[in-house]
């Protein structure tokens, strides 16, 4: 594919990507995809991976789902050995291949959008509703209610 310098444009259901799946709240939708195979001016094998989806995760704040996008743009650098890693350009990540140099487009994908998801997913339209934060916002501008200085004993027993 490399040599042929191929390109593959498709979609992929989200719902075959198992491991993918495990990580999301809803498994609807499709990933759109574009991989082109090449190598560059310094003789470098890579893919370059194009991916767009929509996916649904469990808010951690509201535990309410959530769909959000995703957008990959990512040049993966093809090589054998890890030792081959520090031989890569700057703007090359690394994938190690098999030595029979064969990869699934579709685990590159899969493993591409794993990497794009965030570690804590929290739906940027969400808050917290005051039953759980357990007060009523005037409560902390007013300041009415607070506790002695904690360092006053420590005062008294300095004189």
């Amino acid at each position: 594919m490399v040599s042929a310098r191929r390109s593959f444009v498709g979609t992929l259901p989200i719902a075959t990507m198992r491991r993918l799946c495990e990580a999301l709240a809803g498994t609807d939708g499709e990933v759109g995809y574009e991989l082109d195979f090449g190598r560059d001016g310094l003789g470098t094998s890579y893919v370059d991976v194009r991916a767009q989806a929509s996916l649904t995760l469990l808010c951690q704040r509201t535990l309410e789902p959530f769909v959000m996008p995703i957008t990959l743009d990512t040049r993966l650098g093809l090589i054998r050995q890890e030792s081959d890693e520090a031989g890569l350009p700057p703007d090359c990540e690394p994938l190690l291949v098999a030595e029979n140099g064969r990869l699934n487009p579709a685990d590159v994908i899969e493993d591409e959008l794993l990497l794009a998801l965030p570690l804590v997913p929290v739906d940027p339209d969400s808050s917290l509703p005051d039953e759980v934060t357990g007060h009523e916002p005037e409560e902390d501008s007013a300041g009415e209610g607070r506790s002695e200085n904690p360092f006053a004993v420590l005062r008294e027993l300095k004189k």
